[in-house]
């Protein structure tokens, strides 16, 4: 038996689906907009393993990486790191993944008022 009775309210909720289909839209489109130097040398470490102990672990510069293969600067994204290779791939995967099941969600909302809507 789960200790946390969690319900997604996409599903439940036309409203909040609707708006996580807007959030997955609009995500990818304002990172197009801001610089693909938007996270570059920004003095700023959030790295715990390269603050405490000056390494860095294998996820040491992926946002950075991001950004500049969502601009389509493919060296830019393999200098900050190397795993940018699989990750966006996946990123694109999963985003693609998401808005699918938001838009399948919205269809059934749509087919569930109708049908509310022929019965009363």
């Amino acid at each position: 038996m789960a200790l946390i009775n969690f319900t997604n309210p996409a599903t439940k909720y036309k409203w909040f689906n609707v708006l996580w289909m807007i959030g997955l839209l609009a995500f990818p489109l304002v990172l197009w907009l801001m610089p693909s130097t938007f996270f570059d040398n920004t003095g700023f470490e959030l790295c715990p393993s390269k603050a405490i102990f000056n390494f860095e672990c294998f996820g040491c510069g992926m946002t950075r990486a991001v950004m500049h293969a969502h601009h389509f600067e493919w060296q830019d994204a393999i200098f900050y790191n190397y795993g940018i290779v699989a990750v966006y791939p996946a990123l694109v995967i999963v985003w693609i993944i998401w808005l699918n099941k938001a838009r399948k969600r919205y269809r059934r909302f749509i087919v569930l008022q109708n049908k509310s809507s022929v019965i009363s």
